[in-house]
């Protein structure tokens, strides 16, 4: 047990070594991701008007004008908030706003009580829960300058352990769904133990690293929709699920670049 201890330490120190000279550009990346799909989703109702349009005023019964401006908001708040987000600004008037946008979607769309769609957003969520508390963790370090405030410190600690918990639900889901090879048993169990630890919040940082590797793999070899050109619906499709795995990436890379947070594991054993 003492062997395997060392073990664990020693390539944690080398990761981190690793890791050293990325470590100020995560942030930046884990937010640009974390917002692609609704920019790819502003862009797509840009330049699909009509049909969306079609769609909402002849399958979802939006009246003339209301379709118009449905869409206008979403395109705007999206591309607003996503905005908002990448430059670390009014960040909880960001999240709230993409967390509208979800909710909204999912109801006038007709989607809301769809199992894919209603766990990768939930997963989507916790990526923007990760950004809220990275928010709140810059803002108590900004505002107080080391004297922690502790309201905003109880927030985030809830904040990311709800965000790590909603973050999994989307690998969870990939290995409960498709056929079993041997490959996918062996993605599946390291996945698997690595969601266990990423919501307890043990090994949290290197788990969440993990997880971006295997999502980053499986996002260029199954929603490759660049190389789908018969079928428009289904590369949209496929397309959606390619941005929307981006926005997880992005939320598993703040939760290594804020941490698990007080109720988490690895803070415990802190005290100890």
């Amino acid at each position: 047990m003492e062997q395997l201890k060392n073990v664990s330490e020693q390539t944690e120190n080398v990761l981190e070594k690793l890791n050293r000279p990325l470590k100020p550009y995560i942030p930046w990346v884990a937010r640009a991701l974390l917002v692609s799909t609704f920019i790819e989703d502003a862009v797509r109702i840009v330049v699909q008007w009509q049909n969306q349009l079609y769609f909402l005023q002849a399958y979802r019964g939006f009246p003339w004008g209301i379709s118009h401006m449905f869409l206008l908001i979403n395109v705007l708040t999206m591309l607003a908030c996503s905005g908002l987000a990448i430059s670390r600004r009014s960040t909880e008037i960001a999240v709230g706003g993409l967390f509208t946008v979800i909710v909204v979607q999912g109801f006038a769309y007709g989607l809301i009580f769809d199992f894919n769609f209603f766990v990768r957003n939930l997963s989507v969520l916790g990526g923007l829960l990760m950004l809220l508390a990275e928010g709140l963790v810059a803002k108590r370090r900004s505002v107080f300058a080391g004297l922690p405030s502790m309201s905003d410190e109880d927030k985030s600690k809830y904040v990311l352990l709800g965000g790590r918990i909603l973050l999994v639900l989307l690998f969870l889901s990939f290995v409960f769904s498709g056929s079993f090879t041997l490959t996918r048993m062996v993605v599946s169990v390291i996945g698997g133990l690595s969601c266990l630890m990423v919501a307890v919040g043990f090994k949290a940082k290197w788990s969440a690293i993990v997880l971006v590797t295997i999502l980053s793999v499986f996002n260029l070899m199954v929603n490759n929709w660049w190389s789908i050109d018969f079928n428009p619906t289904h590369r949209d499709f496929v397309k959606y699920d390619f941005f929307q795995t981006l926005s997880i990436m992005g939320g598993f890379l703040l939760l290594v670049n804020v941490g698990p947070g007080g109720f988490s594991v690895d803070e415990k054993k802190k005290n100890f």
